[in-house]
């Protein structure tokens, strides 16, 4: 390897860290009532959020508030449909509002058949949203490709139009050693391969890097989930891949949305993972995970001796999903599947009865080296249509 590139130590995430994992012990997130489900609309869902942040991850002042961006698609039946659906979405966060704004990018620009995640970060006054193009603009029928893409705009004080013409989407890094290609031409949730949720992070000497989410190319089998990282250069135009930040195989087949928050001179990285995509023999909840270090080469330790940061709660094993931690330490979600008051279910409930499919409430992290804690915001939040922005602005 260039002895000008970092040189990673990938932490391996085993099972015999998992062992001492009591579930009864952990940082559990509060049951969410029926009062603080509060849709877009009721023909939109909306999942996966983040905001329109500064280098360091924070989010930005826009107009009296903040923007956030999510995925969202039209309310099927199946709400698990919405995955072949999904186009970014903006939304204007002003107290414990959110107004939504509308499709992010226009039709015909991305270069997949849809939009997956990825993060946001305001440059000056230009905007980069990097994202996840998913499958082949056109293609029929669907296909799992993944590709890591980055388009740009500038910054406008229209509330009702934020961006200017968003730029041709550039293509960050293509898979290769030892990062998987994730070009399945069909597969299932929680199954297929992963290049995908593209995070820039900068460091305190500013070297750019990338995180994603991806599987070991030296481990071609079931479950064999990393999170990536790559280094750019002083433009963060061209990346170099580096060894994995962690590597879960034969534990964990998706480490999803990776991102990093720097904290009282610690870095803290944090992922996502359900329950269903450890590898069998593994009891390990639907959650938060994390792990800290001094530099990004490492080496890394687990959050909490195990790596759970938080969970749902035992009787709502759905509850919520896809956690993005901010500098302060406030954490953003979804509402997935809710109000199933059973410790004992394995599968998510079929139909539109139980989705939330909106904003999860923010709950608050304390970070003591490596132990974390859970505290709860009290505050709900109010989602507006766009219709309703003459009332607003």
């Amino acid at each position: 390897m260039d002895a000008s590139l970092p040189a990673i130590m990938t932490r391996n995430w085993t099972a015999q860290d998992l062992q001492g994992l009591h579930c009864a012990d952990t940082a559990r997130l509060p049951v969410i009532g029926a009062d603080q489900i509060h849709r877009i609309s009721s023909d939109l869902d909306v999942w996966d959020s983040w905001p329109l942040a500064d280098t360091s991850g924070q989010p930005v002042a826009w107009c009296g508030g903040e923007l956030w961006f999510a995925l969202a698609a039209p309310a099927f039946a199946d709400p698990e449909e919405r995955h072949g659906h999904a186009r970014i979405h903006t939304f204007h966060r002003t107290g414990t509002t959110y107004l939504h704004l509308g499709q992010t990018i226009a039709e015909g620009l991305t270069p997949g058949s849809r939009e997956w995640s990825g993060a946001a970060r305001l440059e000056g006054s230009s905007v980069s949203l990097y994202f996840t193009a998913a499958g082949i603009r056109g293609e029929c029928p669907q296909s799992f490709c993944q590709r890591l893409f980055v388009t740009k705009a500038s910054l406008t004080t229209d509330q009702a139009c934020p961006f200017g013409a968003w730029s041709s989407p550039e293509e960050l890094l293509r898979a290769a050693s030892p990062y998987m290609p994730a070009d399945q031409r069909e597969g299932r949730a929680g199954e297929i391969k992963a290049f995908r949720d593209p995070c820039p992070w900068q460091d305190a000497d500013g070297a750019r890097y990338l995180l994603f989410t991806a599987s070991a190319a030296a481990a071609p089998r079931a479950f064999n989930g990393v999170i990536g990282i790559a280094r750019g250069d002083a433009a963060g135009r061209a990346y170099t891949a580096l060894p994995p930040l962690i590597d879960a195989t034969d534990v964990n087949n998706e480490l999803e949305r990776p991102h990093i928050v720097r904290r009282d001179g610690r870095l803290y990285l944090f992922w996502s993972t359900q329950s269903h995509v450890f590898a069998p023999g593994i009891s390990a909840p639907t959650g938060l995970y994390g792990a800290t270090a001094h530099s990004v080469e490492g080496p890394w330790e687990l959050l909490n001796q195990n790596g759970l940061v938080l969970a749902n709660p035992m009787s709502e094993p759905f509850q919520s999903y896809s956690w993005w931690v901010m500098p302060d330490l406030q954490v953003a979600a979804f509402i997935d599947y809710w109000g199933l008051d059973d410790e004992a279910a394995q599968l998510k409930p079929a139909g539109r009865t139980h989705f939330g499919g909106t904003f999860a409430p923010f709950v608050s992290l304390s970070l003591e080296g490596a132990r974390s804690s859970l505290s709860v915001s009290t505050r709900s939040s109010k989602y507006l249509s766009i219709c309703d922005i003459g009332a607003q602005v």
